[in-house]
């Protein structure tokens, strides 16, 4: 009775559920503003008084006190066909949005690849819209990291630039997984498996992932024994049609290659479709591992043997280290690094 009593009487407003919790309303202030300095108890009073007088914050009113917008970018340089249909960014996504459940921030998402949509996404990209941003599928030539450095826009990167794995790179924040030991823990259990023309599909060289994931694959082959042919070296651009144009072309270069590492399950998926076109066998004629461990790999025939990225918690990751840098919190390190793991199934 109570609740509904209080709730009739018009919109909540911070003194009521000051004095509904027992606390002072500078206490109701912090925890709503999602500040750490406030006891448990007193938390926990507050948010059940919140709960039960359905108190929404006013965020124009708490913009002005706090200047912040409680808001964070998620900005995708990729096509809107891309990210809602590619399994990684689903992930990225969820991972996100749990993270930012634990804080009052919201989360707006936006693809930025064509002219049109960069420039709406930078005029978008200030202090008075956002407190923060996340980049994913970054480009090295993409401007917008020094963009929104110089507007003073905390950002966090999903994946380490591949800029940052060449000697004396400037820093930046980031989360990435490893993907150099990913893909050199898929080479090797080939050569282990008597595998002796090891190729790879490479994704672009341009983006972290892939540099780093070519890096893999010639640091095994390296300690193997054996050199890199760049005959055995495709490129694409971690979609599964650009797997299969490149599996395509392996095999009319190399036609005796008996394993491919591939640098992403989609891309796997492609190479597969052009082996059985081929009339090679998978794993007998020719063994695949693919790297991501998307729901695609347990849906290939046969079952995609791939590294596993934890990408829901590379999401997480991204999100905790922005809203840490928004804050002004103490952080042990810019740069946090998810470990791999190969999944064996039938490819391979």
């Amino acid at each position: 009775m109570t609740t509904q009593r209080s709730r009739s009487l018009g919109r909540p407003t911070l003194d009521a559920v000051a004095a509904r919790a027992g606390v002072g309303r500078g206490t109701v202030s912090r925890v709503v503003n999602g500040s750490p300095q406030v006891s448990p108890e007193a938390r926990a009073a507050v948010e059940q008084a919140i709960a039960e007088l359905g108190y929404v914050p006013n965020r124009a009113a708490r913009a002005l006190v706090t200047q912040r917008t409680d808001s964070v970018a998620l900005v995708v340089s990729e096509s809107g066909d891309r990210v809602f249909t590619e399994p990684f960014f689903a992930g990225i996504v969820r991972g996100v949005s749990s993270a930012l459940l634990e804080t009052p921030m919201q989360l707006w998402l936006a693809m930025a690849q064509s002219p049109l949509e960069r420039e709406r996404v930078e005029h978008h990209l200030t202090n008075q819209h956002v407190d923060g941003v996340l980049l994913l599928s970054l480009h090295d030539a993409d401007p917008l990291p020094t963009l929104l450095e110089e507007r003073g826009l905390p950002s966090v990167l999903g994946g380490r630039p591949a800029r940052m794995l060449q000697p004396g790179a400037q820093p930046a924040w980031f989360v990435d997984v490893d993907n150099v030991g990913g893909a050199r823990q898929a080479v090797e259990y080939l050569a282990v498996r008597g595998r002796k023309r090891i190729a790879t599909i490479a994704g672009p060289q341009d983006m972290g992932a892939g540099l780093a994931r070519l890096t893999g694959y010639t640091e095994a082959v390296a300690a193997s024994g054996g050199r890199v042919d760049p005959n055995l070296v495709a490129y694409g651009d971690f979609s599964e049609e650009s797997g299969a144009v490149c599996m395509r072309r392996l095999l009319e270069v190399c036609p005796d290659l008996d394993a491919v590492f591939v640098a992403s399950d989609l891309m796997a998926f492609g190479a597969l479709r052009t082996l059985r076109e081929a009339g090679r066998r998978v794993p007998d004629d020719v063994a695949v591992v693919g790297f991501d461990d998307a729901p695609i790999a347990r849906q290939a025939d046969p079952p995609l043997t791939t590294v596993f990225q934890p990408v829901e918690e590379m999401g997480r990751q991204m999100a905790r280290l922005l809203v840490a840098r928004i804050r002004g919190e103490e952080i042990a390190s810019p740069n946090i690094l998810l470990d791999t793991r190969l999944v064996e199934r039938g490819t391979a």
